[in-house]
């Protein structure tokens, strides 16, 4: 089998699994969100936050350099698996004992518990970090597909079923502490790595490049969760409520599209690693395919806002209406932009990546003081957040293409023109179709939008696939 078709195949079975990840995530959560209130869910939010960084500072970009590295001994990656196992230990053992401090810093009780309990999925994300690089590594995808889709379905009912007994708020951390634990155990069954001595040889054969991975991850936290940090503390835990819902489900497209082709993209794009200008003609077809997608989907979801929050999250969600409509429209150009650092890691060229994440983050954070702390509202923080994500796509592909890449931005900027006007036409339609007729039932209002949508984007695609995953 070509590197082409491998890469096709596991592009297939990565995309199997999201998108079933996607109609289950689904269903678990409209069913907790009906079991639970806006204030359950903010406040888990206040602590997934913390739980995220924690596990950020553990990964130290470890995961990547392992698939990189082609020169790694067995050994080397029995040492970087110990190593992995003694800082999650330390940084669980650091959040457990800051979780009366987390507690009284956002001055709810409850919190005190939840954060020691979530300080076992510290650990696990740690010790998960060697075995989940090594099956990427190795292309093991469809062993991955049938394991997030079975931890998924286990893990999602034990959650609901704890909620229905009355457990409210720690049916939440069931779901997600119990999905950690069986993913470990899982990979642990297939593919065991004993226990070495660290010798400080075998973490340098990785350092260079984890360390501006881990860089690029650090300051890529603090843009994507500052939002959250400051509306909790600042607004209100409803508020976050209301804007991690919706910001949750403008993401679903970006994480469950683009990540059908970034875990394959490394693995397989590393292989030619030094030929720079294969990577980019390969990973233009990528592009014109993402923002087909993409740039229409944002204006479907724009224009489906109110329908998809009352029908997945239920009416007392209608709060995140006005946030989702506008956070919809970065949903094609953050599509794009989240597979770029794939791109960057095949390319072995960790430092500008973390350059442009750097960049990226000073302009987040402006966008989230300008909303909280001058107009104190969650659309205003949308609406600087979108402007933000459009700054960022510019610099983040100019320092892409233009600097690792050493190829013109032409051929780049060429490959948006057809969905571009896809995506106007779509908003012609929509726009229309909104204004003039009116559906009182939100369910067949859904499905006629989305009909419209399928009737001008379908064509244009199956007129494209030719060209696509071209090499």
């Amino acid at each position: 089998m070509s590197l082409k078709e491998q890469f096709i195949s596991s592009t297939i079975y990565v995309a199997i699994t999201k998108y079933s990840s996607i109609l289950i995530g689904l269903i678990i959560v409209a069913i907790l969100s009906r079991l639970l209130t806006p204030d359950d869910f903010g406040t888990v939010a206040i602590v997934s936050v913390l739980v995220v960084f924690f596990n950020l500072l553990g990964s130290l970009g470890i995961a990547p350099a392992v698939i990189q590295k082609k020169d790694l001994s067995k050994q080397d990656i029995s040492i970087i698996f110990s190593f992995t196992i003694l800082v999650g230990l330390i940084l669980a053992l650091i959040f457990f004992s800051l979780s009366s401090l987390i507690s009284s810093f956002y001055s709810q009780s409850v919190l005190k518990n939840i954060c020691k309990l979530f300080s076992i999925s510290i650990l696990f994300a740690c010790i998960n970090l060697v075995p989940d690089a090594l099956l990427l590594k190795e292309k093991q995808f469809k062993f991955l597909m049938f394991r997030q889709l079975l931890i998924q379905l286990i893990c999602g009912m034990l959650g609901i079923w704890t909620a229905l007994i009355g457990w409210g708020i720690y049916a939440l951390l069931v779901h997600s502490i119990s999905s950690i634990v069986f993913t470990f155990l899982v990979n642990y069954i297939r593919y065991p790595i004993k226990i070495a001595k660290i010798n400080i040889l075998s973490l340098k054969k990785i350092a260079s490049y984890s360390m501006y991975q881990f860089l690029f991850g650090f300051i890529n936290y603090f843009s994507r969760n500052m939002d959250k940090l400051l509306i909790g503390k600042f607004l209100s835990s409803a508020a976050l409520g209301y804007y991690e819902k919706s910001y949750r489900l403008m993401l679903l497209p970006v994480d469950n599209l683009t990540h059908i082709f970034t875990p394959a993209i490394q693995p397989f794009f590393s292989e030619f690693q030094d030929d720079k200008k294969r990577i980019y003609n390969s990973y233009l077809k990528i592009v014109q395919l993402l923002a087909l997608i993409g740039f229409p989907l944002s204006v479907l979801l724009h224009f489906s806002a109110e329908e998809l929050i009352l029908i997945i999250f239920g009416g007392q969600w209608i709060n995140s209406i006005p946030v989702f409509r506008i956070l919809a429209w970065s949903t094609g150009i953050q599509i794009i932009l989240s597979s770029s650092g794939s791109i960057f890691q095949a390319a072995n060229d960790t430092k500008k990546l973390f350059l442009s994440g750097f960049l990226s983050a000073l302009l987040i954070i402006a966008a989230i003081c300008i909303g909280v702390f001058f107009y104190k509202n969650l659309e205003t923080v949308a609406y600087t957040l979108l402007c933000a994500f459009s700054i960022i796509f510019f610099q983040s592909y100019y320092i892409l293409i233009t600097k690792t890449l050493k190829q013109p931005l032409t051929p780049f900027f060429k490959q948006l023109f057809t969905p571009l006007l896809l995506a106007i036409e779509v908003f012609v339609v929509e726009f229309l179709f909104s204004k003039y007729i009116e559906i009182d039932n939100i369910y067949l209002s859904l499905i006629a939008k989305v009909g419209i949508f399928g009737i001008i984007f379908l064509p244009i695609i199956l007129r494209q696939k030719s060209k696509l995953f071209w090499w």
